[in-house]
């Protein structure tokens, strides 16, 4: 019978490889402008969020 405290092989706490992180979030990729589409090389230790588009000043998202 399981003990409910999630260590068991039922519901274990772990999420695997990757620590429960999207598989496109890592240190390589790109950013994108979702207004005017300009894309930079992602800069690792710099979320693509915190930068602006040299374009048109929006913000930046992750390209997946």
């Amino acid at each position: 019978m399981p003990r409910g405290d999630g260590t068991g092989p039922v519901g274990g706490r772990g999420r695997g490889q990757g620590g429960g992180r999207p598989s496109w979030a890592g240190p390589g990729g790109e950013c994108v402008c979702p207004a005017c589409g300009y894309r930079e090389p992602h800069e690792r230790g710099v979320p693509c969020t915190e930068k602006t588009c040299p374009k048109c000043s929006a913000f930046m998202m992750r390209a997946r």
